[in-house]
């Protein structure tokens, strides 16, 4: 590692410290202050004023003084001031301390009602997870995507290949930590039915224990078998390799991704193009929860993290299914309705883990 690389991880650490320390800073009249023009922010992103705050929240104190508190917060980096108002609005580190201090998470009675009924339904444990997803997304109106646990980690125990048509077919995975995957293949050309049910077979009888990650070099092992015994082996052989690749790079699973379109703070089409972008990278998601600046998010069960990548703001929680660990996300804008969205989170992933219970 570079001395420059080093000197830019020991400032990161640094500046993350600091903003942690920032707790001890903050009087209880700046804290009210602060709590109340990030949730007004959030609800009408305009700038925010003392003279608004004063008459919306009714603080006990002068307009004079707000401005003097609203001062000493932009000067600690909490708020920032726009070009085109004497109004302020949260700083990342703003939305950071109001998320790990200030934040109250808790859902209404309609909200709980709606999911309640939601996830009443008897669905499979695949289903419920991506099913999760798009509610998040419906209900946030912003991107939510699904990590689900790292198939790498988990070994094959069962594949199963059901014909279609003569030139497609669905392949049935299930690992030995009860993952299914559901992969369909378009061959180029005609496959039979014995062909599928031959490969099927020499697949299960050589492959069954082998780790996901390591399941392609073993296809490669066995090539020659597969060339002797079946008739279009070069076709099964190369759709097979395509779905274990994907099984075992992908497993992340998005809803609602053009809900970025409709942020302002994502007007700018260049933003727009990096975060697009942002999405075809699983490997990128993966490693989310393990970055310094992450924080941990107020919340119930404290499973809830919070993240900034390329000025979008990722509020993520951990769902336990066996040994394997999942993620459920909601990404937008830094301007988001944080205790809704931690406290949706929170359901999900606890209704998420009862499933899996359930199915035991």
């Amino acid at each position: 590692m570079t001395v420059l690389k080093r000197c830019i991880i020991l400032l990161a650490v640094a500046e993350v410290k600091c903003q942690k320390e920032r707790r001890r800073m903050l009087s209880n009249r700046q804290e009210i202050i602060l709590k109340a023009i990030v949730e007004e922010f959030i609800k009408t992103a305009e700038p925010i004023g003392s003279k608004s705050l004063l008459e919306q929240y009714g603080l006990s104190c002068s307009s004079a003084t707000i401005r003097n508190e609203m001062n000493y917060l932009e000067t600690e980096g909490l708020l920032e001031k726009t070009h085109a108002s004497s109004g302020r609005v949260p700083s990342t580190y703003g939305y950071r301390y109001y998320v790990e201090y200030l934040m109250d998470s808790d859902l209404d009675e309609k909200e709980k009602y709606q999911l309640q009924t939601f996830f009443s339904s008897d669905l499979p444990l695949e289903n419920v997870i991506q099913a999760s997803c798009d509610i998040l997304s419906n209900m946030t109106n912003l991107t939510s995507l699904v990590l689900g646990p790292d198939a790498n980690k988990q070994s094959l125990a069962h594949i199963k290949l059901f014909p279609l048509s003569e030139t497609s077919a669905v392949a049935v995975i299930i690992t030995d930590q009860g993952h299914v995957e559901n992969k369909t293949f378009y061959f180029a050309d005609r496959v039979s039915v014995e062909d599928i049910q031959t490969c099927t077979n020499i697949l299960n009888d050589y492959l069954v224990g082998t780790l996901i990650n390591d399941v392609v070099e073993k296809l490669n092992e066995i090539k020659p078998i597969l060339e002797r015994s079946v008739k279009r082996h070069e076709i099964l052989f190369n759709a097979f390799v395509q779905a274990f690749v994907k099984f075992a790079s992908d497993n992340v699973y998005f809803s609602g991704a053009s809900n970025m379109l409709y942020q302002p703070e994502f007007s700018d089409i260049e933003k727009l193009k990096e975060i697009m972008k942002m999405f075809d990278d699983a490997a990128m998601w993966r490693s989310i929860g393990n970055r310094e600046s992450s924080i941990r998010v107020k919340s119930p069960d404290n499973k809830g993290e919070l993240i900034w990548v390329n000025d979008v703001a990722i509020v993520s929680s951990v769902f336990n299914i066996g040994d394997e660990e999942g993620k459920l996300m909601v990404v937008g804008p830094s301007r988001m309705n944080y205790n809704r969205i931690v406290s949706i989170l929170d359901f999900a992933t606890q209704f998420i883990e009862n499933q899996y219970k359930k199915k035991k």
